[in-house]
């Protein structure tokens, strides 16, 4: 959420900025917002103004008593009464006008950083690295939902009977595939400082309005109705939300989390052979890094983080490219995206296995994340976030790109962790 202050203050550049996402509202929204702040504030004055005039009558009401002038006192004390009905209608008028506000800025996004490019959707990425080689295939080489029903290993069908489309049941070797996928995560997160969190995979709605994902994705999320909580779409739901309402001490930062959560997503919509397979599911694995970060240092964490992220993919041997992702193609809440996609080599197509945002205060806005510098002074934190990494497309692409005559060969790097170096 951006902070009204900053709106009074940089009301052209905030514009400029939503114009990189195509935010056609852009305009009306933000002089909603500078309308309505300023009934707030013109209604904030004349409350205090009254409030003082009323606690500085009460006061005279008790000199007049002590000098024997009833009837003027007792006249104040009616214009006191009448003063106190006067703030009660005015205290209900500003919380309209500060529910208002949240309302209009819950609709506004994030403004896209100045190396963000402008652009409508993915075709205006920009790819800022490639690494590694296309693997070439035989002519008869299978995509990855073929491999599964050869080898065994992940059964749609059956998670067909069981909950209904997009989830799937893992065995066997599939299923100690994706276990050992999210310990080699895990391992690798700690390894670089990274503190692992078990949270809920559910939360509540101040959770949801805390990152940002309500209002702006509730059609997208699994809600519980009989308790008011949602389905986690990613762990960085619960884990961001450690912090919310919380003031930090410098001392206390930085702070590095990561977690491995099932996710749920509704993806509503979704069809055609781009979401066959493993490609686009309802419920998936996923290994999330969160960092809670000083402003003046989220953009280099924003690259080792990125870095972190590649060095996973180099480790699993996997062909990947980095992308900046451009205005119209960014999440809501972020300032700054890269994402990762790795080349499905049966498919023929590169699939996003990861995005690593910085949010900058968007979301410290929302939680009211806060930390108090060395000289005493507080202010919002930074919070970025990252897919480190996200299970279906990286087991798609392991499976399709290692497939030979005599098995699927499993990345080196795994070996300690599944057991077994081959799927027969």
């Amino acid at each position: 959420m951006l902070q009204v202050a900053v709106i009074r203050e940089q009301t052209e550049k905030i514009i400029q900025g939503l114009s990189k996402r195509n935010f056609k509202d852009a305009q009306t929204l933000i002089q909603q917002v500078l309308e309505n702040d300023q009934l707030r504030r013109d209604t904030q004055k004349v409350l205090d103004e009254l409030k003082a005039k009323s606690n500085s009558d009460a006061k005279k009401i008790g000199e007049l008593m002590k000098s024997g002038k009833q009837d003027d006192a007792t006249a104040l004390r009616a214009a006191v009464a009448a003063d106190k009905d006067k703030v009660k209608t005015l205290e209900a008028e500003l919380d309209t006008y500060e529910k208002r506000q949240l309302e209009l800025l819950y609709k506004v996004p994030n403004v896209p950083h100045e190396q963000v490019p402008a652009g409508v959707g993915a075709d205006d990425n920009l790819n800022v690295y490639q690494h590694g080689t296309v693997p070439q295939l035989d002519s008869d080489a299978l995509p990855h939902w073929e491999l599964i029903k050869k080898y065994d290993i992940i059964d749609f069908d059956l998670g067909i009977k069981i909950a209904g489309a997009g989830f799937p049941v893992y065995k066997g070797k599939g299923a100690r595939l994706q276990r050992a996928l999210i310990n080699f995560f895990l391992d690798e997160a700690a390894r670089l400082g990274y503190r692992e969190i078990q949270p809920p995979i559910v939360v509540n709605e101040a959770s949801g309005y805390g990152t940002g994902q309500l209002p702006d994705k509730e059609g997208q999320m699994y809600f519980v109705n009989e308790d008011g909580l949602y389905l986690i779409p990613t762990a960085e739901v619960p884990i961001t939300n450690l912090y919310r309402d919380v003031l930090l001490q410098e001392d206390e930062l930085p702070i590095k989390n990561a977690g491995y959560t099932p996710c749920f997503r509704r993806e509503a919509g979704s069809w055609g052979a781009h979401v066959r397979g493993l490609n686009r599911l309802h419920q998936f694995d996923k290994v999330e890094i969160v960092q809670v970060r000083k402003p003046e240092d989220s953009y280099q964490v924003l690259d080792e983080m990125c870095a972190h992220v590649q060095g996973l993919l180099e480790k699993l041997e996997l062909p990947y490219r980095k992308l900046l992702l451009c205005g119209g193609d960014m999440g809501f809440n972020s300032a700054m995206t890269y994402d990762m996609e790795v080349f499905s080599a049966a498919q023929q197509r590169w699939l996003e296995v990861s995005s690593v945002s910085n949010f900058e205060t968007f979301q410290a806005n929302r939680l009211k994340l806060r930390y108090k510098n060395k000289e005493g002074k507080t202010q919002l934190l930074h919070t970025l976030n990252g897919s480190a990494l996200a299970l279906p497309r990286i087991v798609a692409a392991i499976l399709e790109n290692n497939q030979t005559k005599e098995g699927i060969r499993i990345p080196k790097v795994l070996v300690p962790y599944t057991g077994f170096d081959v799927i027969q």
